[in-house]
């Protein structure tokens, strides 16, 4: 095992290697954390996970791969961005955090679970937007107010219907 920089970096490029599964280009796009929420909105509700969605198998490796992913993001779309990790931190994988030259500092970690426990309210895509729109320069993305209308959440199939 590396260091937490490493894991996140490792982390991070997993993540878009799974996402091709949900049909979902992550391609390190603060456009691209529209699909992490409608991943959220598929697989989880109102704060609790979808029992037998792709969440629910394995929710803290997932969380950790996702907000890894949003880290790598941010620190690839704004210039002289540091990843600040504590290795000694025994909570260091929800703790780190990413520092923009103008000395805003986001908790990628933290900033996942408030989304999972909140729904879209805490959207992943208007966060990063805001956070990088000086930056960019970047319009809004209008097809993210669509998401809780448009998608639906995972319902599995009972047992009794695998053959179909």
């Amino acid at each position: 095992m590396g260091t937490l920089k490493e894991d996140i970096r490792t982390q991070a490029d997993w993540l878009v290697k799974a996402f091709e599964e949900e049909d979902c280009t992550l391609d390190y796009t603060i456009e691209s954390f529209i699909g992490l929420d409608i991943f959220f909105q598929r697989y989880s509700k109102d704060g609790d996970l979808i029992a037998k969605g792709r969440l629910a198998k394995h929710f803290g490796p997932l969380m950790f791969a996702i907000s890894s992913y949003i880290a790598i993001t941010l620190l690839k779309n704004v210039p002289n961005s540091v990843l600040i990790t504590n290795d000694k931190d025994p909570q260091s994988e929800i703790n780190y955090s990413v520092k923009f030259p103008d000395g805003t500092i986001c908790k990628p970690g933290l900033r996942l679970i408030k989304r999972f426990q909140n729904g879209l309210e805490d959207g992943l895509y208007p966060y990063g937007h805001t956070l990088t729109k000086d930056y960019l320069n970047a319009e809004f993305d209008t097809t993210f107010w669509n998401i809780e209308k448009e998608v639906q959440p995972f319902e599995p199939k009972p047992w009794w219907k695998f053959w179909k």
